[in-house]
């Protein structure tokens, strides 16, 4: 959760900074259809709301990018799960060290948190079972902040024998990132500073950590779209980046490869079998992806890559339009040129943007009221609008918790700022506003380092005030239970 722009941007001929962004290239010189590309971006904006990024590699070169505004080229964003494969990467590597090994047994790092009788099957839990989410876990382990996760993780029941059930389990990847810095003595993020970020030009990445100080290791981490694709092209070249191994070949075959089953649907990317906190895709195709539409494809087949980041409830559906506009896109040879089609894809993926709050009415006869409201649980007290000159843009003013917070909401446009709203910390926001009716007003909220955009709706009647708060996803309920307030 960092920092702003505005403009979607795409380069398909110079680096902005020579040396470390990735080479660019024509889709056609790669053997890829302008006019496919186009095709996906039109069924992305009409059918899924709503991609945040999308970046193709072909040969390793981008052949096409593109944010949609306020998302942008520079500012990180979360991955949630994708954050694994990143974990998965440094397991990899201390065990290429030496530091530890696929066989060793989970309880052995963590003496101090073993059960005084630890069952047959903890016992028998090792490395490689915590990799491919095979823990013989029934349900997940909780992640609390009044006691330790690893000891949390070990005093959990385990029915089933290590290796023979599949589980999706977050905690276990927490347990490899607890694993790495027992063995490295740094966390997973520092670890991989001068062994991955740095050798692949990823810069300025954060993790969340623990209580205890431990790289989240199953979420947490964010960095740019482009980064995201980097992470896919070092595992398209085996590990080997500019000439020099950095992650073993052997590691990423294991890690990408079918290490146990997961389903049996054949039309769903979540029954094709699970890596090394990497997951199996039809087609031959393999990836790493995170909550809510954060995406690292990576085809073999096809020598390409492709990074998308999202806020979507339904993340089979980008997958189901990957495969059906952008693989029969990609093709064995170089294309003819085709000016006219990339040039309308370039501005076309130069006008991307998430679109702002629409509306025309006027609500002039409450601006600079203020309205209180009962205690709440979302620690909502009070909301003032206030004019912000003859542009009809509308500064929202919110105290929450004793906090005045002041958002201003671009009218028809998107608003840059750091702001906080809710639950939601201080953190980059662009926000847009309008009234949709003369008695109501409504703000979208993007937190544009993140999924997240949360539309805020304020009706006035008589001398009240109802609000109502929806984000877009959530691992919960997105609807705030609505809120009334009362005019000074």
């Amino acid at each position: 959760m960092k920092t702003l722009s505005i403009i979607a941007l795409i380069t398909l001929s110079t680096a902005v900074c020579p040396g470390t962004e990735l080479p660019r290239s024509t889709p056609e010189a790669q053997g890829v259809s302008s006019p496919a590309v186009l095709s996906f971006i039109d069924a992305a904006d009409s059918d899924i709301d709503a991609l945040h990024s999308f970046m193709l590699l072909r040969h390793g070169r981008v052949v096409a990018e593109g944010w949609w505004s306020p998302y942008n080229a520079r500012s990180p964003h979360a991955l949630y799960s994708l954050s694994k494969s990143f974990t998965s990467t440094a397991v990899g590597l201390a065990i290429s060290e030496g530091k530890l090994s696929l066989n060793d047994e989970v309880l052995k790092f963590f003496p101090e948190h073993a059960p005084a009788d630890p069952s047959r099957n903890l016992r028998e839990m090792r490395v490689h079972d915590l990799l491919r989410m095979s823990t013989g876990h029934q349900s997940e382990p909780q992640r609390t902040p009044d006691r330790a996760w690893t000891k949390s993780f070990l005093a959990h029941p385990v029915p089933f024998k290590p290796g023979t059930h599949f589980l999706y389990n977050t905690s276990g990847t927490y347990m490899l990132s607890a694993i790495v810095q027992k063995a490295t003595g740094t966390t997973v993020l520092d670890y991989l500073r001068p062994r991955l970020f740095q050798p692949l030009g990823i810069e300025h990445p954060t993790w969340e950590t623990s209580p205890a100080g431990i790289s989240a290791g199953g979420y947490g981490l964010s960095i740019r779209t482009e980064d995201i694709a980097r992470l896919g092209q070092l595992y398209l070249q085996k590990g080997k980046w500019q000439g020099r191994q950095l992650v073993p070949e052997a590691w990423v075959e294991a890690a990408t490869a079918r290490q146990t089953s997961n389903g049996s649907n054949p039309n769903s990317d979540w029954d094709q079998g699970y890596g090394y906190q990497f997951w199996r895709c039809r087609h031959g195709i393999y990836r790493g992806d995170g909550a809510f539409g954060q995406y690292c494809i990576v085809l073999p087949r096809q020598d390409a890559v492709i990074a998308i980041t999202s806020g979507v409830r339904n993340m089979q559906s980008v997958l189901d339009l990957v495969w059906d506009k952008l693989l029969p896109a990609l093709k064995d040879a170089p294309l003819a040129p085709d000016d006219a089609a990339r040039m309308k894809l370039q501005r076309r993926l130069r006008g991307l943007s998430l679109r702002p709050q629409e509306g025309a009415g006027s609500g002039a006869k409450v601006l600079g009221k203020k309205y209180d409201f009962p205690a709440n649980e979302q620690k909502l007290e009070a909301i003032t609008l206030e004019s912000e000159g003859n542009d009809d843009t509308v500064t929202l003013v919110a105290r929450f918790d004793g906090v005045e917070r002041r958002i201003v909401c671009g009218h028809n446009a998107w608003h840059k700022q750091r702001a906080a709203l809710g639950q939601f910390p201080e953190q980059p926001v662009a926000a847009s506003g309008a009234w949709t009716e003369t008695d109501t007003f409504a703000a979208k909220l993007c937190l544009y380092e993140t999924p997240y955009t949360v539309t805020v709706r304020l009706k006035f009647t008589g001398r009240e005030l109802q609000y109502n708060a929806q984000a877009n996803v959530a691992f919960g309920p997105t609807r705030q239970p609505q809120l009334t307030g009362q005019v000074q």
